[in-house]
């Protein structure tokens, strides 16, 4: 049988191939985040399903629940369950109710052993719209390569919580975001993506569920991500 030879413009146009200098076109559906500002500078425009998301933040109640609550709200309309895995502390189920109802969402206790294998079965099943799940510090990258295989291919949104401290460990998650807050709102930088270094912080407004005093009596001094070089052609 004959094989007709690609083009370059062809071999461009697959979707697990991109250009180191322009955002990547993705072959999975993404969902808007609900934030114009933060969908211009994300692969897909919107929150890409079918990877794993990390969100690395220092300290908790910096607004970074509330970040993801426009997409949540997305997947509850579609009729598709929420599962929290391993929440810090107890789900407030009044300020959940809020914006969705009780029955959509699913909280999952798990030990810090246990997480990472609850989270690879929830995002395994395909029943769910979106996992949030809280990592222990010390995962390993064999377990991190687990969920996002196990994410690839759904319809999910992935989101794993973990440390700041972890922001320049090798991790196999394309989307990587760290979250800061300040007086004027919740500070993003995104430090890894399927396209080219964004080297601006975006400043969104969002709600916060502790007094910004509280919040900045636990922030350490940070410090930027230090930015990688890319290769001008990427493939999966």
């Amino acid at each position: 049988m004959s094989v007709v030879p690609s083009t370059l413009d062809d071999v461009l146009l697959r979707p697990d191939i991109w250009r180191g200098d322009r955002l990547a076109g993705l072959d999975a559906e993404s969902i808007t985040s609900g934030f114009a500002q933060l969908d211009a500078q994300l692969p897909g425009a919107g929150w890409p399903r079918g990877v794993l998301i990390e969100l690395l933040s220092v300290t908790r109640g910096i607004g970074e629940v509330s970040l993801l609550l426009p997409a949540l709200r997305h997947c509850i309309a579609e009729e598709a369950p929420v599962a929290i895995v391993a929440l810090p502390g107890m789900a407030h189920a009044p300020a959940w109710a809020a914006h969705m109802p009780l029955t959509r969402l699913w909280v999952v206790e798990a030990s810090k052993d246990d997480i990472a294998w609850c989270v690879e079965l929830l995002l395994a099943s395909g029943a769910l719209g979106a996992v949030l799940a809280w990592l222990p510090a010390n995962i390993s990258n064999k377990s991190l390569r687990r969920l996002q295989l196990a994410a690839e291919g759904g319809r999910s949104l992935a989101f794993i919580f973990r440390s700041f401290s972890c922001m320049h460990m090798a991790s196999p998650a394309p989307l990587r975001l760290s979250l800061t807050g300040s007086r004027q709102g919740l500070c993003i930088d995104i430090f890894k993506r399927r396209g080219p270094p964004c080297d601006k912080t975006l400043l969104l407004q969002v709600e916060r569920p502790l007094r910004w005093t509280r919040v900045r009596s636990e922030l350490p001094r940070l410090h930027k991500p230090v930015r990688k070089p890319q290769l001008e052609v990427v493939a999966k």
